[in-house]
C-alpha cells in the first residue's frame, strides 16, 4: 500500500479517535521523548557511575517506572528506524548509519503520522538521521514542527559550510530551512522544544515532542567549558571509568576526553531537568508521559554498570539502554519489569497509552509495554528479541548479531565495521541474568539452547528479510518537488567509497516531471586547477575550477523525468575527487 492510502487510511482513524472512538482527548497524555546519542548505560549516577553528574536524570529515574533489561541497536540509525516505527529496522530500508543506508522508506507510518492523525501537535528537536531530502525528511513523516541537524551529527559532511564544525551557534534546519541559532546545540532543542510546548498547552492541545539531542556524540572539541573544567578537576575518579586501565599520555588523552563527554552528558541533564521544571510549572506533569533512553553504547570503553562492550559492539554495554517511564498519574515508580523489551516496543507503548489503535494493516514487531508496568499477568517469556548491525549495503545471515529470550541470549559479535560475515559463525551462549557481564560462554555446555536460538534467529531474519520486493535497496531522493527546492545533496546519503577528502560517490535520485535545474556544487578549494565533472543519467557537463575557488554553477540544465543518479568528479593530476555538496534548484 502506498503511503499515501496509508495516510488516507489514518485520517479515518483520527477522525474516529477525535469522536471519542478510542479515548477522549482530555484523558490523552502528553508525550516527551527523550534519547541521548552514545550515551552509555553507566553514564548515570542512577546506574552506579560516581562521577558522572546526572542529578536530574538520577530523580527521573526514582520518579519512573522502568524496564531494566531494554535493548537499542548498536548504532544510531537503526535505533531511530525502529523507534519511529515499531518494527524492525530491517524492514524499513535502513540497514547502515552513511552513505545512503540510513534512508528509511518514505512509506513507512510513524508514530508522528499516527499521533498527529489523532490530534497531537508534534515536534522534533534534534536529531533525525533517517533522511535529509524530500519525502524522508521529519516535516514529511509527520512532524509538524522541526528543529534539526542533517545527517548524523554536526561536525560531518552534511551540515552547513556555516557551522565551522561546531556545537555552539549551529546553523539547523527549521521546517526545512536553514535558520542562525545561539547558544550549545542542545540548549537550542530544549529552548524550542518548551516554545512548542507552551504554544501546545495554551492551545490547549496533546503534544508529542520528539527530543532526540546529538550529544555525547563526538567531535568534543566544543562543549559546554564549564561543566569541562568541573570534570577536569576530577581527573582521578574519570581515570578509574575508563576500560581497560591505560597509563601515561594514552590515559590523560583519555580522561580529557571522558571529560569532554561528561560535560556534554550533564549539559544534557540538566536540560532534562528544564523540561521536566516547565511541565510541573505549566500543571501537566501529572498528564504527560516522559520516557528516557540512549540509542547505543557508550562512545569508548568506560564505566557500562556490570555489562562489558561499547557503542557498534552487540555484547549488552553496546546494546542495553535505560528505559524509564515518568507518568504519575498512571505509573508507579515502584514498578519494573525484567522481560526482555527493546526499541520496537516504544511506539505501540506509546500509542497505547495515547488511546490511539494501530491500523489493522500495519505490521509491527514491538508490543505494548504498559500491562507490564501496572502488574498485569502478561505471556512474554518466550519472545525473541533480536539485535543485528553492520557495515554494508545488505544484511548478512548470521553477522554481528545478538537474540534474547528469556535468560538467554545467543550472541556472534563479529564486528560492526566489517561488510562480510569473516568465516564461519561462531555462536557464544550466555545466560545473562546469572552473567551479565557475559563472561562464562555456555554454547557447549547447552547445544540444546544454542540450537533453539540459532532457529529463533533464523525464523526471524528471514521475516525481516522479505518484508517487501527488493528488501534492501535504497530509497531514492525526490528531486524537483515544490516541498524541498532547492534539493541539497551531501556525502551523507550518496552511495559512495566514504567520507574521506578523495571519496567519490553518486547520488540515486528520482525525478517525477522533467525540469530545468541551475547546479551548485561545493567542494574544498584546490591548489591547482580541477575539471569539475556533473553526471546526470548518461549526460556530461564539464566546468574548470581555477586553484581557491570552492565552487562552480552549471545554469540551465535539463533533467529528465524517472530514475537516475547524480555524481560529480573533480580531477587533476590523474586523481579523483566528490563534492562536498551538491545543491539542485529547480527553475520555475
Amino acid at each position: 500500500m502506498s503511503g499515501f492510502l496509508v495516510r488516507l487510511l489514518l485520517c479515518g482513524v483520527a477522525i474516529v479517535l477525535m469522536a471519542g472512538g478510542n479515548a477522549q482527548a482530555s484523558d490523552r497524555p502528553n508525550v516527551v521523548l527523550i534519547m541521548t546519542d552514545d550515551q552509555g548505560y553507566g553514564d548515570f549516577g542512577a546506574n552506579g557511575n560516581a562521577a558522572m553528574q546526572t542529578p536530574r536524570l538520577d530523580r527521573l529515574a526514582e520518579q519512573s517506572a522502568s524496564m531494566t533489561d531494554f535493548y537499542v541497536s548498536p548504532v544510531c540509525s537503526p535505533t531511530r528506524a525502529s523507534l519511529m516505527t515499531g518494527r524492525y529496522n530491517y524492514r524499513t530500508r535502513v540497514v547502515d548509519t552513511w552513505i545512503g543506508r540510513s534512508m528509511m522508506d518514505p512509506d513507512e507510518v510513524t508514530i508522528a503520522e499516527l499521533l498527529a492523525d489523532a490530534g497531537y501537535q508534534t515536534g522534533i528537536f534534534g536529531k533525525w538521521h533517517l533522511g535529509d531530502n524530500y519525502p524522508m525528511r521529519p516535516m514529511d513523516q509527520g512532524f509538524a514542527e522541526s528543529l534539526i541537524h542533517r545527517g548524523g551529527g554536526l561536525a560531518q559532511p552534511s551540515e552547513p559550510r556555516g557551522n565551522r564544525r561546531g556545537y555552539t551557534d549551529p546553523i539547523l534546519l527549521h521546517n526545512g530551512r536553514k535558520v542562525a541559532t545561539h547558544g550549545y546545540c542542545s540548549d537550542v532543542y530544549t529552548d524550542h522544544a518548551l516554545q512548542f510546548i507552551e504554544q501546545a498547552h495554551a492551545n490547549d492541545e496533546p503534544f508529542f515532542v520528539y527530543l532526540p539531542y546529538n550529544a555525547p556524540h563526538g567531535p568534543f572539541h566544543d562543549v559546554p567549558e564549564a561543566l569541562y573544567q568541573q570534570y577536569r578537576e576530577e581527573a582521578e575518579a574519570l581515570a578509574e571509568l575508563i576500560v581497560p586501565n591505560l597509563e601515561g599520555e594514552q590515559l590523560e588523552r583519555q580522561v580529557d576526553r571522558l571529560a569532554r563527554i561528561g560535560a556534554m552528558i550533564t549539559n544534557v541533564d540538566a536540560n532534562v531537568g528544564r523540561v521536566v521544571d516547565q511541565l510541573e510549572k505549566m500543571g501537566v506533569a501529572e498528564d504527560t508521559l516522559v520516557i528516557y533512553l540512549n540509542d547505543n553504547g557508550p562512545n569508548s570503553r568506560r564505566f557500562v554498570g556490570p555489562f562489558r562492550g561499547m557503542k557498534s559492539e552487540v555484547y549488552e554495554g553496546g546494546i542495553r539502554s535505560p528505559f524509564w517511564l515518568r507518568w504519575p498519574r498512571r505509573l508507579s515508580p515502584e514498578m519494573s519489569s525484567q522481560i526482555p523489551a527493546a526499541h520496537i516496543d516504544v511506539m505501540p507503548t506509546i500509542l497505547a497509552a495515547c488511546g490511539v489503535t494501530v491500523p489493522a494493516d500495519l505490521q509491527l514487531d514491538g508490543r505494548n509495554l504498559l500491562p507490564l508496568l501496572e502488574g498485569e499477568a502478561v505471556d512474554w517469556e518466550d519472545r525473541p528479541v533480536a539485535i543485528q548491525s553492520h557495515r554494508g549495503n545488505v544484511p548478512q545471515r548470521y553477522h554481528h548479531f545478538m537474540l534474547r529470550q528469556g535468560r538467554w541470549k545467543l550472541v556472534n559479535n563479529s564486528g560492526f565495521g566489517r561488510e562480510q560475515l569473516p568465516g564461519e559463525p561462531t555462536f557464544e551462549l550466555y545466560d545473562v541474568v546469572a552473567d551479565p557481564g557475559e563472561t562464562r560462554d555456555l554454547a557447549e555446555q547447552e547445544p540444546q539452547i544454542t540450537r533453539r536460538l540459532k532457529d529463533a534467529y533464523d525464523t526471524w531474519f528471514d521475516d525481516v528479510s522479505s518484508t517487501r520486493p527488493d528488501n534492501f535497496a535504497p530509497p531514492r531522493i525526490v528531486i524537483g518537488d515544490v516541498a524541498d527546492n532547492p534539493s541539497v545533496l551531501t556525502r551523507q546519503d550518496w552511495r559512495g567509497d566514504g567520507w574521506g577528502r578523495n571519496a567519490t560517490g553518486r547520488w540515486l535520485v528520482r525525478a517525477d516531471e522533467s525540469g530545468v535545474y541551475d547546479v551548485v556544487v561545493l567542494f574544498d578549494a584546490g591548489d591547482a586547477a580541477e575539471r569539475v565533472t556533473l553526471k546526470i543519467g548518461e549526460e556530461r557537463f564539464s566546468r574548470e575550477a581555477r586553484p581557491g575557488v570552492d565552487m562552480v554553477r552549471f545554469q540551465r540544465v535539463a533533467i529528465p523525468q524517472g530514475e537516475l543518479s547524480i555524481e560529480v568528479l573533480l580531477e587533476t593530476g590523474g586523481t579523483e575527487r566528490g563534492p562536498h555538496q551538491v545543491i539542485l534548484h529547480r527553475r520555475p
